[in-house]
């Protein structure tokens, strides 16, 4: 088994002892901070904590917040043409996550503000011990995009980076000079990149093994499977192959999310029941990540659904629980060195 990668923390949320070795978590199970009208919870989770009667907990790889429509107005405007059609407010996430059972979650820049990251900011000052935030790489010819990541690192807190592809000027490719110099600040920041490859993996894979080679302290992350289905034809199946390929990258990670956008089958998504013990033999469940892409899987199967349809579809795969359990929380815990997992007082 291939060693997992950990990103190097810049304000470090950890818990002691560290981990040892990949097959090693020995940081103490705690919960993230409820809502005081959850009083009463925080307290049974406290005494379950207490006793040592704590599930693993759930983390939430793949999601993105946006302001309300009268918060837009008011103070965190959308970016023009790029106004939502759904509910996406933390306030209703927060529901949808306690009702799931979900304690923390990665929060991706959502296209909605563009490259004015003020509200996502503000959620994860506001929710510190819930949230991590996963800024957007501003690819601007003038070089500007690289000391906005590094500010939003060093001085907001962000975590991690999502390369969007389609926001590089028309006729350049992610391994362009700038490109290459905010992959290369993504990795002596410690925080890995993501990459939407949403019109194919076969369209950017010869980018992402060409940063993968050059800079192999970057880590990386694919949404969505990379949006590989499963394969029905010739092309399908050389961009699945391709996937199961990259983890021969040991900084590679998979997020085995948005299933909805990547199965053909309706809910449960049975048809990803090969592909998940695929993606674990290939990368090991250290390198598997859940991730929902909240909020549009609301209105495709429900939150706690799609949290549920993990557990359904690694049964069908006969993967043991402790595979389980590293998808839908240890793998991202330990990529982020343990950031939900100090003890609540």
């Amino acid at each position: 088994m291939v060693a997992a990668v950990r990103v190097n923390s810049l304000k470090p949320l950890t818990c002691t002892p560290f981990f040892s070795s990949v097959n090693s978590f020995n940081c103490p199970w705690s919960f993230v901070s409820i809502p005081t009208k959850h009083s009463r919870l925080r307290s049974l989770l406290s005494q379950m904590a207490a006793t040592g009667e704590v599930e693993p907990q759930v983390i939430d790889s793949h999601l993105h917040v946006w302001a309300s429509p009268q918060e837009a107005e008011e103070k965190y405007p959308y970016f023009p043409g790029q106004e939502p059609s759904l509910t996406g407010h933390v306030e209703f996430l927060l529901e949808c996550m306690e009702e799931a059972g979900v304690d923390g979650a990665l929060i991706v820049q959502p296209i909605n503000h563009k490259f004015d990251h003020s509200y996502v900011t503000s959620v994860l000052k506001k929710f510190p011990s819930t949230f991590v935030g996963c800024c957007l790489a501003n690819p601007a010819e003038d070089g500007s995009g690289i000391k906005h990541l590094e500010d939003l690192v060093l001085k907001d807190g962000y975590r991690a980076v999502r390369f969007n592809p389609y926001l590089w000027p028309s006729g350049e490719k992610m391994t362009n000079e700038i490109g290459k110099a905010l992959f290369s600040k993504a990795g002596e920041l410690g925080v890995p990149v993501g990459f939407m490859c949403m019109k194919g993996l076969l369209l950017h894979l010869q980018e992402i093994e060409e940063l993968c080679t050059e800079f192999p302290s970057t880590v990386v992350l694919l949404d969505h499977l990379a949006f590989c289905k499963p394969p029905k034809n010739d092309e399908e199946r050389r961009g699945y192959s391709e996937l199961l390929k990259l983890s021969r990258f040991p900084q590679v990670y998979v997020k085995f999310s948005a299933l909805f956008r990547v199965s053909r089958n309706p809910y449960p998504y049975e048809d990803l029941s090969h592909v998940l013990p695929q993606l674990v033999s290939s990368y090991g469940a250290h390198r598997i990540m859940w991730g929902s892409d909240f909020p549009y899987v609301v209105a495709e199967c429900g939150y706690k659904e799609a949290r549920e349809a993990v557990s359904h579809l690694a049964k069908q795969g006969h993967l043991p629980s402790s595979a389980t359990e590293w998808i839908m929380g240890k793998t991202i815990m330990q990529l982020f060195d343990g950031k939900w997992s100090s003890v609540a007082n």
